[in-house]
């Protein structure tokens, strides 16, 4: 009986994480994840996999550390031996990263050598997947691809350029096989609190069941490329099966503004958005990314990765989860 595949994950209490977590269990991995030390716990997203029937939960571990800790994450990488690193971690927040443009650069860009130098000094056949991002295009005309020049906006994109970089840049001087997924923005109901998509569905619950009145918006005429959280997970997976190293977009190719999403949102509860939205500067960015609309031919075609759920279905779900959610379904359900 050969052994099972090893599986390392940063930020696994995350959005990507947690569905990444599942997705792998799912395929037989060993799975191992990291989690920053903290006095309140925040493992809503993954608590359910020990208690899943369908779910190996015993082939789940959880690990204390921080991917801005070089020495830790050495000696995680040197125990736990795994064949395949996820690199999902990071300060996230575009608009935070204006707050905190030190603190994102190390959480989100030198994190990243940590994970490669460990992977470099154990065992250079770890294959290593560092979540990339379209902000890293920032104010580059879309469509954009693997070959569009990047241009960021933000103190985030700027980290996410250098991991981008620094990933390429052991690839080809150590014969590594890591790879950048380059994925634009994608959502699901377990998506952060601060993030638009999820604090428009939220708020959708809320004022359906009277717990709220209004919600204050930035720019509501930001396109993007909206897509499904689990199915990006499948394409970072996919990398990694690969015969050959090679960076990746991940998007839909649709376009919908904020103020579309709202109305996708907002009318699939029967509500009208302009009743509820008022505006406030504070959201607004010092610089903003106008438009981001990915074209991920490569990946289909190489990886056979197409989104199949667009803004629309995707609107439904997270509304109709976070509805579930008031009214009492278990975080593990969505």
């Amino acid at each position: 009986m050969s052994e099972a595949k090893r599986a390392l994950i940063t930020g696994v209490t995350g959005q990507d994480g947690s569905y990444m977590a599942e997705q792998l269990l799912e395929k037989g991995y060993e799975v191992h994840g990291v989690v920053r030390r903290s006095s309140t716990f925040n493992r809503s997203r993954i608590d359910h996999i020990h208690h899943d029937d369908h779910l190996p939960g015993k082939n789940l571990h959880l690990h204390y550390g921080d991917v801005t800790d070089a020495a830790r994450m050495s000696q995680l990488v040197y125990d736990i031996r795994p064949h395949e690193v996820y690199n999902l971690a990071a300060q996230s927040h575009v608009r935070v990263s204006f707050d905190e443009p030190v603190y994102t650069a190390e959480a989100t860009g030198v994190s990243t050598v940590n994970m490669l130098e460990a992977i470099r000094s154990v065992d250079t056949s770890i294959r290593f997947y560092q979540a990339s991002t379209s902000e890293m295009f920032g104010a580059s005309p879309p469509p954009q691809n693997e070959n569009t020049p990047f241009y960021p906006r933000s103190p985030y994109g700027v980290a996410k350029v250098y991991s981008y970089w620094i990933t390429r840049n052991y690839r080809e001087a150590y014969d590594m096989f890591a790879v950048n997924g380059q994925l634009f923005n994608h959502e699901s109901p377990r998506r952060g609190e601060t993030f638009v998509t999820r604090k428009i569905t939220m708020a959708v619950a809320s004022i359906l069941k009277g717990k709220q009145s209004e919600l204050w918006m930035g720019n509501l005429d930001a396109i993007r490329d909206w897509g499904y959280a689990k199915e990006y997970t499948d394409g970072m997976w996919r990398m990694l099966q690969a015969d050959e190293p090679e960076d990746f977009v991940l998007a839909t190719g649709t376009a919908f503004t904020i103020r579309q999403f709202l109305t996708l949102a907002f009318s699939h509860a029967g509500l009208e958005w302009e009743d509820y939205v008022k505006f406030d500067p504070k959201f607004l960015r010092p610089t903003e990314v106008d438009e981001l609309i990915g074209d991920a031919g490569k990946a289909k075609a190489l990886l056979g990765w197409e989104a199949k759920v667009l803004p629309p279905e995707l609107a439904r779900i997270m509304v109709d989860a976070d509805i579930a959610r008031l009214d009492g379904a278990p975080e593990g359900a969505f």
